[in-house]
């Protein structure tokens, strides 16, 4: 594309030189031509620096926001995380003094559901821990 470009804007410059420059010497028209494809190169070059800088503030911009979204979506699913453990250990809560008040529970049972509602404090601690991390 850029070369494509660039033999067209030459072969423009060479037109218009070639037309313009008619009655000068042949020496004073292979300057003049050499100093116009110098100037179209020139200004090509620099059209092509400017394109390559826009692309990649457009590349860097694209890659902060993505950065973002990914951040934004791991801080959404640590405080689902979290919320979610805590209701299980609301639920579990309720089960185990539901269950010691009707005295439908084995000792057994009653370290398991213990044990379960440490184990998903550990959990949320550590969750809480991660959300700060991202924060």
């Amino acid at each position: 594309m850029k070369q494509f470009m660039f033999i067209l804007i030459l072969f423009l410059a060479v037109q218009v030189s070639s037309a313009q420059t008619e009655t000068l010497i042949e020496t004073d028209i292979e300057k003049a031509a050499e100093v116009e494809r110098k100037a179209v190169i020139k200004k090509v070059k620099k059209a092509e620096k400017k394109a390559d800088k826009v692309e990649k503030d457009q590349k860097k911009k694209a890659k902060k926001e993505k950065q973002a979204d990914k951040l934004a979506q791991s801080i959404k699913a640590k405080e689902k995380d979290i919320a979610k453990n805590e209701q299980k250990i609301i639920t579990t809560q309720k089960k185990l003094e539901k269950g010691t008040l009707k005295g439908k529970l084995s000792p057994v049972e009653i370290k398991k559901m213990e044990a379960k509602i440490e184990k998903l404090k550990a959990t949320v601690a550590k969750d809480k821990i991660k959300l700060k991390k991202l924060n």
